[in-house]
């Protein structure tokens, strides 16, 4: 299971050292797509299988919202690859999409991990620090208990 938050810098080249803790469960080969809210999510390849089988049951041929839905993960996804010092190329379209450029934090989230801007991650972590317990409220109406 993915979890913890880990901070890295990306060097010239676009790569990427992967966390130690996140290797053995995302293995040597993985699948880094677009995320919400401009993260990149990153997913062992069992896991991103099973979530592009969801993807594909969608009614993409009729459904508008359905084929965008697809296309924002799908066609956004690369493989990614562990070289021997444990990095991985981020290609420079996902960078720039999750305006990654130096410092970045991955984030475990159970089944993937995100991948954020630092200095974003450190904005949204104090912003849900200070609602989390609004957050809570909401989550334990919908039937959620700590």
């Amino acid at each position: 299971m993915l979890k913890g938050e880990y901070s890295h810098n990306i060097d010239p080249k676009g790569r990427v050292i992967i966390p130690a803790k996140f290797r053995d469960d995302l293995g040597e080969h993985f699948v880094i797509t677009k995320g919400m809210e401009n993260c990149l999510y990153v997913y062992p390849e069992n896991e991103w299988t099973a979530f592009e089988e969801k993807l594909n049951a969608l009614p993409t041929t009729t459904d508008k919202k359905a084929r965008a839905f697809a296309h924002f993960f799908q066609g956004s996804a690369n493989d990614g690859d562990l070289d021997k010092q444990g990095r991985t190329l981020i290609p420079p379209a996902l960078r720039t999409y999750a305006k990654l450029e130096k410092e970045v934090v991955f984030i475990g989230m159970g089944k993937r991990a995100e991948i954020w801007d630092k200095a974003r991650w450190d904005e949204k972590n104090a912003e849900l620090e200070l609602t989390i317990e609004d957050i809570a409220s909401d989550m334990e109406e919908s039937g959620f208990s700590i």
